[in-house]
């Protein structure tokens, strides 16, 4: 996990100080600073940390990262999406089940994707009105509830 999180701030680094036009080269500079990864998990961690691409003005596009207060903005709609949706969680070893009120299955999923928990592998909403979560190996449903309430802590969980 820690080796995650310091290649996640070696990422936001390298943006925040080149301009980075692919992901060919953002693995190269990675790769310089010692860190060596897959397209498809620097593509995970492009994702998990809300990377978009910019014009330049001209003919091309470059990486760039959301500020610190567009992350505190685009967290709160999540959470609110979350709140305005969801009806009670249940859980077993390895997936968690999150009801919501009719409706709100994909507004629910979307939002508990966006939080970036690390207990969670991926969801999936169903058709209208439940939502699975797939819960990493080794995560207990009560270590999901925690990371959740550390999130929305006005999250009421019987």
């Amino acid at each position: 996990m820690k080796e995650r999180l310091e290649r996640l701030k070696a990422v936001r680094a390298i943006i925040k100080t080149n301009r980075i036009d692919s992901q060919e080269k953002l693995l190269q500079l990675l790769s310089e600073a010692g860190f060596n990864v897959t397209q498809a998990t620097l593509s995970r961690d492009l994702k998990f940390l809300k990377v978009g691409k910019v014009s330049d003005g001209h003919a091309g596009y470059y990486y760039t990262v959301p500020s610190d207060e567009e992350r505190r903005e685009s967290e709160r709609h999540y959470i609110q999406d979350f709140l305005r949706g969801y009806v009670s969680i249940d859980f077993n070893q390895t997936t968690a089940v999150v009801r919501t009120f009719s409706g709100h299955s994909d507004s629910v999923s979307l939002a508990i994707d966006n939080m970036g928990l690390e207990e969670v592998l991926g969801t999936i909403a169903g058709r209208d009105n439940v939502v699975f979560v797939a819960l990493r190996e080794g995560v207990t449903g009560d270590e999901f509830i925690a990371a959740m309430k550390r999130k929305v802590p006005d999250l009421e969980v019987d």
